[in-house]
């Protein structure tokens, strides 16, 4: 048994101070103030005087590259990175080589997990043209969702046809998730800009070509269909004030059928930052302009976007060189999601009970994750411990991402991940990792 003393503790809009009691992978009670601890078993304790205790993060999108894109990262080397920033469970994206479209292939993504991942983690399935026979044969109980992309993707993972969206959003009763942008108006923007600037176009002009109308017209679209046939969507990484129109906030999230997503990316830069940081803040969707941004951290603080995740997408530096056409898209963040949340509660952007409700409450919730989320008795003891007051720079020495690099090089955080338990054990201190800790995967409420 493990006792975390005199913690506070921020759970369920709360912010106490209290001590956690865990026997084996549980939380066995919650203590509020000094009570004393009254057991015959011997246990641990650890001093959290002065720190504060959340539940684990829940990451729900992310890409660790394996199979077959391992050069950029892998689902250990991610997973470690992951826990590192207090991230314990993470849902993982189907584009992979090969792409996760079928059952099988999905399976031995979850295979790789159970050897390699030191967080707890699930696996969405891939939605093509033409797999949606495929799609029925997922047991929902073992798998978070099914991912579409209705916008670029590489392969056939761009799913353009109606016909297939449209049985798509009737047939299927999972949880449906969806990268949205529209192809058309990316296309023609594309032509635009290359009419006016050539070939080599700047990546300033990425929020341009990805703009708002693309993203509105295929996220305004997914919400049609979901509405029409009362079908569960979750709409990845929005980044603009336009979309902010069609989500709601009048009901809790329990009790809706249509939510959403924003990365943490999209909350912390703006267009005025591509001079600095380049194409290492290129992303799909784009990062768009500071109306957007304060318009994004608005729809947080009135519940309007229901989660807030990474969209972590490891590439080599060498990837991400060139125009604004050639150079991946995405970036590395699992290991610094939490701290740049925390370091935008010391702004005044956000509270910290709103934070934790976001990463780590409503991810459980949304997607009906059985005994996680929460510091309750019998939840599973994911958990993870900051020091609200100490103070580091992120550089090449401390990044722990295989492709070495971060967009948040050279930015202080005044705060720092000291401990992180997956499933009662302790995966990170100080530094120090328990590299034989495996997560489990995750199970949902069906």
């Amino acid at each position: 048994m493990q006792l975390i003393k005199n913690a506070t503790i921020v759970n369920e809009g709360r912010t106490f101070i209290g001590s956690v009691l865990i026997d084996g992978e549980r939380i066995l009670e919650v203590f509020e103030g000094n009570k004393e601890i009254e057991t015959s078993k011997p246990y641990t304790e650890i001093d959290a005087t002065g720190l504060l205790l959340f539940p684990g993060v829940i990451d729900d999108q992310v890409h660790f590259r394996e199979p077959g894109l391992t050069h950029k990262g892998d689902i250990f080397s991610e997973s470690r990175a992951a826990v590192a920033g207090g991230i314990t469970s993470y849902m993982e994206m189907p584009n992979t080589r090969p792409q996760a479209v079928t059952v099988d292939l999905l399976e031995d993504k979850y295979k790789i997990a159970a050897e390699k991942s030191l967080a707890n983690y699930s696996f969405l399935m891939g939605v093509t043209n033409d797999n949606i026979d495929e799609l029925k044969k997922i047991n929902p109980r073992n798998v978070a969702g099914l991912k579409m992309f209705m916008g670029s993707s590489t392969g056939n993972m761009l799913v353009d046809n109606k016909e297939t969206l449209n049985r798509v959003f009737s047939e299927l009763s999972m949880m449906i998730v969806t990268h949205c942008e529209d192809e058309g108006t990316i296309q023609k923007n594309i032509l635009y800009y290359k009419n006016l600037l050539g070939e080599d176009i700047p990546v300033k002009y990425h929020p341009l070509i990805r703009n708002a109308e693309a993203c509105y017209k295929s996220s305004s679209y997914a919400v049609e269909l979901a509405t029409k046939y009362n079908a569960r969507l979750h709409v990845f990484h929005l980044s603009s004030e336009k979309e902010m129109s069609l989500f709601r906030s009048d009901i809790p999230l329990k009790e809706k059928r249509i939510t959403s997503e924003v990365c943490v990316h999209h909350l912390w830069f703006s267009d005025a930052d591509y001079e600095k940081y380049g194409n290492r803040i290129k992303w799909n969707p784009a990062i768009k302009f500071e109306s957007d941004r304060l318009a994004l951290i608005e729809a947080v603080n009135n519940n309007k976007i229901d989660v807030i995740a990474t969209d972590h997408a490891p590439h080599l530096l060498s990837e991400k060189e060139g125009s604004c056409l050639k150079a991946a898209s995405g970036g590395p963040l699992v290991q610094h999601s939490l701290v740049a949340m925390l370091q935008l509660v010391k702004k005044g952007s956000f509270t910290i009970e709103k934070v934790i409700e976001k990463m780590c409450h409503a991810p459980a919730d949304l997607f009906r994750i059985e005994k996680r989320g929460y510091i309750r008795p019998g939840y599973f003891a994911d958990l993870v411990l900051v020091d609200p007051n100490a103070a580091w720079t992120v550089n090449t020495d401390n990044i722990l991402y295989k492709c070495g690099w971060s967009p948040f090089e050279g930015t202080s955080f005044d705060n720092s991940v000291v401990k992180t338990w997956v499933n009662g054990q302790k995966v990170y201190d100080m530094g120090v990792f328990d590299e034989t800790v495996r997560g489990q995967r995750l199970i949902f409420e069906y």
